[in-house]
């Protein structure tokens, strides 16, 4: 095997890997072992047809996918330990194109992918942003009471009066079209907090006054930006039948309740805790917003040429973890694209200005930590390991096993890029 290495502009490089006849035929063999199979040709039991009467039968070129695909991974990996290749620094995944497939022929393709950026620093340090003191008004002691309150409510069922406003009505319903059923448009025994606006228009105003077992009609227009086109914009009707009516019962604010919900046995100091807590969180939250802005400045006087598919690939991972944390509430990203219209394409596109931000962030602060030679010790090693631990309800040794070479080199670059931000910050 074979390495060239062409850097071209913007960042970018280019890897052509040459694969010997050799390997491509043992790749193309280990195809025909896969799909052997799935092929039947007349005269042969099924999986038992002959390599050689197989090309003749569909072409030589036959297996030549799966046998590229055989190769290039194996063949790029070995790529990146060659010599020609030690001193790149690779940033994003590889644009793969081949260019020589044939029997008997050398395999040869191409790796194009971005390289890390050189940083060219400018002022960084002595931006007089003034430190801010976090201050808590009663109204929000107040409004985090009720949140608490809130989420200790019961809620119990009414039967001697209508539908008002903040009930949960339970209510079947079916929507119709052009006296046309639609798909999607059926539930039975559905909550709908009435004022939530959860369904479209005026369809929560209009079960207000109505009693138990009554059975109405809805009309409705969707809106004309509706997620489902065939529907967006059309006016609907929805027989409804209210099945039941339910209130949502706060505790009361006093000192028992502070006994049932926290470890203070009087509201006082149960708000006063609360005070504390808030005023904690407002001041960590101004102290980030102040140390982003000295970033922005930092990144604003840099210099620097990030390649375009460093800020897709970074995109692409904001994108994945969005996904992850919609799966943690019970939605997935493809429920997600269908009810708000987008692919992952324009997903990926809206992300951009968020990834080019974090990559530029990190660099300068990468960039900071080597011109101030700021180093990470194991003593801030194994305090981070304790953190971990505390996390995850295990032992520092169980995280330190658990870590890998690469996982613990990335925990040290975090750990020097916040003493860098530290350092411009303070």
């Amino acid at each position: 095997m074979s390495v060239k290495v062409e850097k071209l502009d913007g960042n970018m490089v280019k890897l052509t890997i040459e694969c010997s006849a050799e390997d491509f035929e043992g790749a193309l063999n280990t195809a025909y072992l896969k799909n052997r199979g799935k092929i039947t040709l007349p005269g042969f039991r099924k999986g038992k047809a002959p390599r050689y009467m197989i090309e003749q039968q569909y072409g030589v070129g036959v297996f030549y996918e799966d046998a590229a695909n055989e190769l290039i991974p194996d063949a790029y990996e070995k790529a990146l330990q060659d010599d020609a290749c030690k001193d790149l620094e690779i940033v994003s995944r590889p644009e793969v194109g081949v260019e020589q497939i044939e029997k008997g022929k050398p395999f040869i393709f191409t790796c194009e992918m971005a390289l890390k950026p050189e940083v060219e620093l400018g002022k960084y340090k002595a931006f007089r942003i003034a430190k801010k003191k976090a201050e808590v008004s009663d109204e929000e002691v107040d409004a985090e009471l009720n949140r608490i309150r809130e989420q200790n409510s019961r809620t119990v069922t009414v039967e001697d009066r209508p539908v008002q406003a903040n009930d949960i009505a339970v209510i079947d319903f079916e929507g119709f079209v052009d006296g046309v059923a639609f798909e999607g448009g059926k539930g039975e025994n559905h909550e709908l907090v009435i004022g939530s606006h959860s369904f479209i228009d005026t369809f929560e105003d209009q079960l207000i006054g109505k009693n138990i077992g009554e059975e109405t009609e809805v009309n409705v227009t969707f809106p004309k930006e509706y997620q489902a086109e065939n529907l967006a914009g059309k006016a609907a009707m929805f027989k409804v039948k209210i099945n039941a009516i339910k209130v949502k019962e706060l505790p009361e604010l006093n000192d028992e309740f502070a006994e049932e919900v926290s470890d203070f046995e009087n509201l006082a100091d149960y708000k006063k805790d609360i005070t504390e807590k808030l005023a904690e969180k407002k001041q960590a939250d101004l102290d980030n917003t102040r140390k982003n802005e000295i970033l922005k400045k930092a990144v604003e006087n840099a210099k620097m040429d990030i390649p375009a598919a460093m800020i897709e690939d970074q995109a692409k991972e904001l994108v994945n973890n969005y996904a992850q944390r919609l799966q943690m509430q019970g939605l997935s990203i493809d429920m997600y694209m269908k009810y708000t219209g987008q692919t992952l394409e324009s997903m990926t596109e809206q992300f951009k200005d968020e990834a080019k931000n974090r990559i530029q962030n990190s660099l300068v602060l990468e960039a900071i930590a080597k011109e101030e030679k700021i180093e990470v010790s194991d003593e801030d090693m194994d305090q981070e390991f304790e953190k971990m631990a505390k996390m995850y309800q295990m032992t520092a040794d169980k995280v330190k096993e658990l870590l890998g070479d690469e996982e613990k080199k990335s925990i040290r670059k975090d750990l020097a890029a916040q003493k860098a931000l530290d350092l411009i910050t303070k």
